[in-house]
């Protein structure tokens, strides 16, 4: 598994979270009501998280698929059609 896409996902998630939360920080009534502005960055945080980081998200959920895959010794989809076209017939092409 790729660490290093883990780690950038990991990042931005707390970042989306931080940044609002620390700018809500910054308004007086915030101050004295620090869970609720905890729970409107977590809102904040988690929407915009679901619109700017699909690619991140992708990237770690395929590298914990392959993981899976490689741990169990399944074969992917495209390794068995690759295995089925080298052992068709020399000639042919699998098409129809």
């Amino acid at each position: 598994m790729r660490t290093r896409s883990v780690v950038v996902y990991t990042v931005l998630r707390l970042l989306l979270f931080v940044v609002p939360f620390g700018i809500m920080m910054l308004f007086p009534i915030m101050r004295e009501f620090s869970w609720l502005a905890a729970i409107f960055a977590a809102l904040i945080g988690l929407s915009l998280s679901m619109l700017l980081l699909r690619r991140p998200l992708d990237e770690v959920t395929s590298d914990l698929a392959e993981r899976r895959a490689r741990a169990r010794g399944q074969v992917s989809d495209e390794d068995a059609e690759d295995a089925a076209v080298d052992d068709s017939e020399p000639g042919t092409t699998g098409q129809v």
